[in-house]
């Protein structure tokens, strides 16, 4: 089964928007196992999505065509792909009653043109899930298939797990389980870890079964994803369990989480686990850690606050060196709130005979200062965020 993304619209070309939709397709699609060898960008030309939409059918046998289904003039995807099936447009009432009471429920009046999004062509169905105006369809052609699916992220993939995925796999006749996980990494380079594991991907390579593969994630650390492919769910589990010990006796301590465990969460889980709250100071940063708690937990249970400014280790500690204000600035912070637990991260100033980018971690845990010292990218922007994700990994490994 080979499948193709067509990523529908203009302000894709341009750059306005970036199409993270087509990354993504791509990604479960290779987890699912269907082979996807093309993506195209097209605009909102009828000719042109015509041209791309042919051209797909021509390699593959399932296109996916994303965006290009809302209300206005320039939403032609329905249009075109009732040209190429050679079939006419019909309103279907059920659609058009569910988009009419969208709008009824949010006390909002409907614009008629919001009508166009119930336009179907003959022979195509439209998809369950429907969370916005816009229905997704599913148009076979043949022995061939179009899915159509909005460009809102949050729409599209509701309806790509719900509905094509699933349809992908039945045509397929795929019964294997496919199944992942990645380990998250923070301290190690791309090519440290390559390094690393270089003896066990040779193993693997002969074996076929698991697959590892890398992904540097700028802020979010170097991601080790592996993926196994089984007849069943339970021998699928015990793979990836497997693997994973092993990775983690290699790389150690660098691995802090697992699929979408950010460092936050694991220093909240931690921290929850062993019932301690704790709380920020931060001066560079400018609350991007505070930030990044706080949507983890909302309610500030664990995370208490935060201070956030130049001073954050007091008057009495402004003149003295870096470390030494990165370990005020937690003890205080720690104290103020009345938390277990301190943070605090501060940059070296430039006159201190420290290169640009030179920050300081500090955890205060009643019982001690532990201070941590970095150099971060040569850029204001990533050291701001880099300099949160590396207070963290250290609190990590002092809280351990």
């Amino acid at each position: 089964m080979r499948c193709e993304v067509v990523a529908i619209g203009t302000e894709l070309l341009l750059g306005i928007i970036v199409d993270s939709n087509s990354s993504w397709i791509g990604e479960q699609l290779a987890l699912a196992g269907i082979d996807s060898l093309f993506q195209v960008k097209v605009g909102d030309n009828f000719g042109r999505i015509e041209g791309c939409i042919r051209q797909a059918l021509e390699r593959s046998d399932a296109v996916i065509c994303c965006g290009g289904l809302g209300p206005t003039q320039d939403d032609i995807t329905r249009d075109v792909i009732a040209r190429v099936m050679g079939v006419e447009m019909k309103r279907d009432d059920a659609i058009a009653a569910k988009i009419r009471h969208m709008f009824e429920v949010r006390g909002r009046v409907m614009s008629v043109n919001n009508l166009r999004q119930a336009d179907i062509p003959v022979g195509a169905s439209p998809i369950a899930q429907m969370p916005g105006t816009a229905p997704g369809l599913v148009c076979p052609i043949g022995d061939k298939v179009i899915y159509a699916v909005p460009g809102v992220p949050r729409e599209m993939k509701e309806m790509f797990t719900g509905t094509v995925l699933p349809d992908l796999r039945r045509r397929s006749g795929q019964s294997a389980v496919i199944r992942s996980r990645v380990l998250r990494s923070w301290g190690l380079s791309e090519s440290g870890i390559d390094e690393l594991l270089t003896d066990r991907m040779k193993e693997l390579d002969t074996l076929g079964n698991p697959t590892i593969a890398f992904q540097a994630s700028g802020i979010d650390g170097i991601k080790v994803r592996v993926v196994a492919k089984c007849d069943d769910e339970a021998t699928a589990k015990t793979i990836l369990d497997s693997e994973e010990k092993l990775i983690r006796g290699i790389l150690g301590d660098a691995v802090f989480g697992i699929d979408e465990e950010s460092m936050e969460f694991v220093i909240l889980k931690r921290l929850r686990e062993t019932n301690r709250t704790v709380a920020a100071a931060e001066s560079i940063t400018g609350g991007i850690l505070s930030s990044r708690m706080s949507a983890l937990d909302p309610e500030m249970q664990t995370f208490l606050g935060s201070t956030i400014g130049p001073d954050i280790g007091g008057p009495d500690h402004a003149a003295s060196s870096p470390d030494k204000r990165a370990a005020a600035a937690a003890a205080r912070v720690r104290k103020q709130y009345g938390a277990s637990v301190g943070l605090a991260v501060v940059a070296a100033r430039t006159d201190e005979g420290e290169p640009f980018g030179t920050v300081y971690s500090a955890v205060s845990t009643g019982d001690a200062e532990h201070t941590d010292r970095a150099v971060m990218p040569q850029d204001r922007s990533r050291v701001r965020e880099y300099a949160v994700i590396n207070l963290l990994s250290f609190a990590r490994r002092v809280l351990k």
